[in-house]
């Protein structure tokens, strides 16, 4: 049970706590107020809100707004009635900082930690749980990365036993891509562009060898560090190598630069499918190439038309989407989703604990935990591996826009989920 710090003076009184509050969609930190003590249940939530990973973070304002409504009025847990407090943090896409904030969360008592969006924000937040012993869940970078970038072995029993991640993996990538490289013919050379972080050293190691046994010939130039400029010896052997598919997971800077010097090049002539993940997931990331942009091949982690709704706020993905671009003006993104089944996941685990205070009961419950959220069905029961509830990952293109956005986001194809629609064709990138 958490003591309160005015107890001796006044057993009546809130405890005072940090708080993150949300007014209009933007973040307000570092205000100080009065909560409920022993009958409040503090949820954590950490995101890059700035920084180079800032477009996984922009609507997250958004969503949390949206969960703290429906949590006004708290939720009930074993017949006992609790308050909710979401308190929010932003990791500026450092990795030192997120640790830094996950311990400072810790020391003021959340009962759940939740964090989102690449391995630069997870996995110092999930190791600094871990060390504590706080429950902790994460969504949206490769399961891969998150387990085996954190120390576990193949084969071996998991060194975790706190930490929790859903979504896809390599796996998913890898049926996903032979299904929406299967819609196009091309020569099977696929260049890929593989970053020495966290997600690039995992897809390496794991999709690689995959697309190689499929029948595609791999072009790896090796890994590039993060912040690169120059791509010319990159672009020069898939030239020389005729590759018809590129490959790549950099984040959104690194992805411009080598693009427009491949137009300069002459690359971009060549390429049938250029297929990106970790950057082409967002509008902005698109648009800023230009007329580069258009018909490059993206994945899709959440879309507004997957068939779920949010256990937490009732939503459905259209109607999610459409507050969204009614109350900002701005397109709908991915990250609405993801972040909202995050927030899904977490309070049903909550909801679903002997005694949502008790560190063991939540960690318990979020081991046992199968839920469907807005992103589809997490469940914590039938791995891959420990500590892992696998997701999926959908063939998606983005097009010349049809309303009043420059681009639209399609569906290509749906192996890993076959409840979400198939919409568009995909198209060649390099035809006119």
């Amino acid at each position: 049970m958490k003591v309160s710090l005015l107890a001796p003076f006044a057993p009546n009184l809130a405890k005072l706590v940090f708080c993150t509050a949300i007014a209009g969609g933007v973040m307000m930190s570092g205000q100080v107020y009065a909560a409920a003590d022993d009958d409040t249940i503090r949820i954590g939530f950490i995101s890059p809100r700035t920084g180079p990973l800032a477009s996984f973070g922009k609507t997250d304002g958004f969503v949390l707004t949206q969960a703290r409504q429906a949590l006004a009025n708290g939720m009930t847990v074993g017949g006992k009635h609790y308050q909710v407090e979401i308190i929010d943090r932003d990791s500026q896409s450092d990795p030192a900082r997120a640790s830094q904030l996950a311990k400072e969360l810790i020391n003021q008592d959340v009962d759940l930690m939740l964090a989102i969006s690449t391995p630069e924000v997870i996995n110092p937040v999930a190791d600094a749980s871990e060390a504590a012993g706080i429950p902790f869940m994460s969504t949206v970078m490769p399961w891969e990365a998150w387990y085996y970038g954190r120390g576990a072995k193949p084969g071996e029993e998991s060194p975790f036993k706190w930490t929790y991640h859903f979504g896809f993996g390599a796996g998913e990538f890898y049926k996903t891509y032979i299904s929406q490289w299967s819609l196009i013919d091309t020569n099977k050379k696929v260049g890929v562009m593989y970053p020495n972080d966290a997600d690039g050293n995992a897809i390496r190691a794991v999709l690689a060898p995959r697309l190689a046994k499929a029948g595609y010939t791999v072009i790896d130039p090796g890994a590039y560090e993060t912040g690169t400029s120059d791509f010319s010896s990159q672009i020069a052997l898939f030239k020389r190598e005729g590759v018809d598919i590129i490959n790549s997971f950099p984040i959104p800077p690194d992805f411009a630069a080598f693009w427009r010097q491949s137009a300069q090049q002459g690359l971009h002539r060549q390429i049938k499918i250029i297929q990106i993940a970790k950057t082409g997931l967002f509008p902005s990331d698109i648009e800023v190439l230009g007329s580069l942009g258009p018909k490059i091949a993206s994945a899709a982690y959440w879309h507004k038309t997957f068939p779920y709704t949010s256990p937490l706020t009732g939503l459905s993905g259209e109607q999610l989407a459409d507050m969204w671009e009614t109350e900002t003006g701005e397109q709908w993104t991915q990250q609405l989703g993801a972040t909202l089944s995050l927030l899904d996941a977490g309070t049903e685990a909550l909801k679903q604990a002997n005694d949502p205070l008790s560190r063991t009961a939540v960690r318990d419950a979020i081991s046992q935990l199968n839920v469907t959220t807005i992103g589809g069905q997490v469940d914590f029961t039938s791995g891959p591996v420990p500590n892992v509830a696998s997701g999926p990952i959908i063939g998606a293109q983005w097009v010349k826009g049809t309303g009043q956005f420059k681009l639209d986001y399609v569906i290509t194809e749906n192996v890993t989920d076959p409840n979400v629609p198939v919409t568009h064709k995909l198209l060649q990138y390099n035809t006119k």
